[in-house]
């Protein structure tokens, strides 16, 4: 008899695993990077600082000798840091799925990111971020916790972006604060909705925000919907959101954006057109740009991103990249662009290392 229950409970174990499962994938990547006049927050020591109370010298946030008379302050400042520093990045997507016997899937996603500190050049500890949680069916997907919503999921949104750390892009003139996926941080609690069928695809994300206004609770809600059709090698979408104002203290923003991509033979590359309206006037306007990706023989590809916009402290960038595949899904990549806001000097960037997929 024990040995016959100990063979259903194996089976009922196996066919527990079998029904469901645990999914790991991710990238790493590491190389140099260049920022012309990096600033960062870094340790901050000031000497020659007295502090005292009645009964004489006490130390409080400081390193040095109690009774001195002098101390030496510790705390952190902005400062101009090394402009070439070591880059990096370790993605680990932790994916569980399970799958009904109707074809009903569900899954859940937290993520394991550790990145340098770009601004003094020091690295970062890795950290989960909030989960994501999806039920798919067929066309429909409804993803739930921390989502990224319809302007982030949008077709050629990103478009083609150089550099190791894909630091130049088409987008740089928006300056709306749409939903998005947090790979480091909580995220917000948010829904996303997306039903495809054929070459259609309609997508809608609601992001619900409560905020207090002079003690009384006020709602800063977010919506976006988008549109997305492909005909023939082009692929057009559409997108719109609103975030509600928050009494007389923030207006009501919003964000309207346009792309089409096209890909014909080794050619690919997006069209970027937005327009927003951001509590700050000086962010207010049109945004626009482009990008491409040119293979050049089996292993190398150039790309090409260029974003700005008609508001007076707009981001401008521009540059170009390459990547030499290695096969195995490893790849040497890197760019060199220019990024400037408004009236303000341009700052150099170039970047370059390897990047390994698993």
């Amino acid at each position: 008899m024990k040995k016959v229950l100990f063979a259903s409970t194996a089976l009922i174990a196996t066919a527990s695993v079998a029904a469901a499962e645990v999914k790991f994938s991710g990238y790493g990547r590491f190389g140099i990077g260049y920022l012309e006049d990096r600033t960062g927050v870094v340790t901050n020591f000031v000497t020659g600082v007295a502090t005292t109370t009645a009964g004489g010298n006490t130390l409080t946030n400081t390193t040095g000798v109690a009774g001195s008379g002098t101390t030496t302050v510790t705390n952190t400042t902005t400062v101009a840091t090394d402009e070439t520093i070591l880059v990096s990045r370790f993605r680990l997507n932790i994916d569980g799925i399970a799958e009904t016997d109707g074809g009903v899937r569900f899954e859940a996603r937290v993520r394991l990111q550790a990145d340098e500190n770009a601004g003094n050049g020091e690295a970062n500890a890795a950290g989960l971020n909030g989960a994501r949680f999806s039920v798919i069916y067929g066309g429909l997907r409804v993803d739930a916790g921390n989502v990224a919503g319809s302007f982030d999921n949008l077709a050629n949104y990103y478009g083609n972006e150089p550099g190791l750390e894909n630091f130049i892009g088409q987008y740089s003139g928006v300056d709306y604060s749409f939903l998005g996926y947090s790979s480091t941080g909580a995220g917000s609690n948010a829904v996303f909705f997306q039903y495809a069928v054929g070459d259609f695809a309609f997508g809608a994300s609601y992001d619900q925000a409560t905020f207090g206004l002079n003690g009384v609770a006020d709602s800063a809600d977010r919506w976006d919907i988008s549109f997305t059709y492909s005909f023939n090698n082009f692929t057009a979408a559409v997108a719109y959101g609103e975030t509600s104002a928050i009494g007389d203290v923030v207006e009501k923003q919003s964000l309207a954006v346009l792309t089409l991509g096209a890909e014909f033979g080794d050619f690919s590359g997006t069209i970027f057109v937005a327009d927003d309206d951001v509590a700050d006037e000086d962010l207010n306007g049109t945004a626009y740009g482009l990008s491409a990706a040119y293979n050049v023989g089996a292993a190398t590809t150039l790309t090409f991103a260029y974003g700005d916009g008609s508001a007076d402290n707009d981001t401008q960038q521009y540059g170009i990249g390459a990547i030499y595949d290695l096969g195995g899904g490893a790849s040497l990549r890197g760019g060199i662009g220019q990024s400037k806001a408004g009236d303000g000097d341009s700052r150099l960037r170039a970047d370059f290392g390897a990047q390994f997929n698993f």
